[in-house]
């Protein structure tokens, strides 16, 4: 199909990117379950090593299955392109690799998910880039966390585990002022309930683990480009606007234009990194993302039950979900999200940690795991799991402290989920 901009979501949830398959008729997209393309000739592999034509060379790099997936997401999130890859986290370093440099720090919100934490404070010091972690709300903070070595913004649209809100506008005034990219993790909201690239943002990464799947059957992630930042406006990103080496002196910006950051991602991040999707995951994915507002539809409709009977149960200190009338996120959720708060949230339980503990062991529909976004509901204790490696001081500022469990609301009946969140809190708090 053409996608323009008179089809609205559901359909471009079913058809962005897909077409029937030339060679079958097959109408679901195959998996295309291979790792290398015969070339009709040698002129013509050597125009796509060259990038002077688009077309399949060997599946580190692209495959046709992904490339679906790439253009259904690209589309629903307002983009110009997307690179998928391995994991969530593989898309954030997927997304900084095009603009860091050794010696180069990137600012990043106190609010974010454990394992992220840990990769911003820790892992990347590896390839000599610095995190700077500020409260996104305090937007002096983020201001003068800017120097003169920063590269990117990075901060999560609904906030993991917590479900803050952050004004995505706001940090990408900042940002554009700054001459940088703000990068926005968009797995929580999706692009069902928050558009980044609407409120300014460069660029948008997703662990399509979590909702776009939605049944927690397969790992993935994706860097999807707005296509409207200038890389070549500064001498700050020589990867997209120097001549590049590998390709004869090829200037990416240059070359390609809105999609230069797309095409670096797979020339260059893919090939190199290797952080590749396999087109199984991609097949499973999009089969997931075809009902993805009729799920986000109930995820917020059961969270925001769930929400509200918890913030009357005197067996909870305070619930954060944004879609609460008594939180401070309550009336950003109607420019930033408005079609809800998704479903991830966080309450902390009288009794602090062994309460949280005793609760989490307690629940029989709720599954204690790892993960969110899925269509049954789940719950952990991130202090002593996700939140770990962080000190008291970062949890807490992540909201992750001793004494709050975190909920993944899925897409049971409500009724049945607080009739289990009742019996287990009876027992935690006994």
């Amino acid at each position: 199909m053409t996608d323009t901009p008179s089809y609205g979501f559901d359909t471009l949830q079913i058809h962005a990117g897909a077409r029937p398959d030339p060679a079958t008729g097959a109408r679901n997209t195959p998996i295309y379950q291979t790792t290398a393309y015969v070339f009709r000739d040698a002129d013509h592999a050597a125009a796509l090593f060259n990038l002077q034509e688009v077309g399949y060379i060997y599946s580190r790099l692209t495959n046709p299955t992904v490339a679906v997936l790439q253009e259904r997401i690209a589309t629903l999130e307002g983009g110009a392109g997307a690179v998928c890859c391995s994991s969530g986290h593989a898309a954030q370093i997927m997304a900084l690799f095009p603009i860091m440099q050794p010696g180069m720090n990137v600012v990043v919100s106190s609010r974010l998910y454990g394992g992220t934490i840990t990769q911003f404070s820790q892992t990347i010091k590896r390839f000599g880039w610095e995190a700077k972690f500020v409260d996104m709300d305090d937007t002096a903070a983020v201001k003068a966390a800017i120097d003169d070595n920063t590269r990117a913004i990075f901060g999560e649209a609904i906030a993991n585990p917590g479900g803050y809100i952050m004004d995505v506008r706001a940090i990408a005034d900042i940002a554009d002022a700054a001459g940088v990219p703000l990068i926005i993790d968009n797995t929580t909201a999706t692009p069902y309930l928050c558009r980044p690239i609407e409120h300014g943002a460069t660029l948008v990464v997703h662990s399509t683990t979590k909702y776009l799947t939605g049944n927690g059957s397969v790992t993935g992630g994706c860097v999807v480009d707005s296509g409207k930042f200038d890389w070549a406006a500064s001498d700050k990103f020589p990867s997209l606007s120097q001549p590049e080496p590998a390709y004869h002196g090829m200037k990416f910006a240059e070359t390609f234009g809105p999609l230069a950051y797309t095409f670096h991602g797979i020339a260059i991040g893919l090939r190199d990194l290797g952080m590749t999707m396999n087109p199984q995951a991609a097949h499973y994915t999009l089969m997931g993302i075809e009902t993805l507002s009729l799920r986000m539809d109930r995820h917020v409709e059961n969270a925001t039950k769930l929400a509200n009977w918890l913030e009357g149960d005197d067996r909870v200190d305070y619930v954060t979900y944004a879609g609460l009338e008594s939180s401070p996120y309550f009336d950003r959720v109607k420019t930033v999200c408005p079609r809800g708060a998704s479903a991830l949230f966080t309450f902390a339980v009288k009794g602090g940690y062994d309460a949280c503990i005793k609760l989490v062991d307690s629940l029989e529909i709720f599954s204690h795991v790892a993960n969110l976004g899925d269509t049954r509901s789940l719950i952990i204790h991130s202090a002593s799991t996700t939140h770990r490696q962080l000190t008291a001081e970062q949890q807490e500022a992540a909201g992750a402290g001793p004494g709050v469990v975190r909920v993944s609301i899925g897409l049971e009946d409500a009724d049945d989920l607080i009739a289990d969140l009742d019996q287990a809190l009876a027992k935690a708090t006994a």
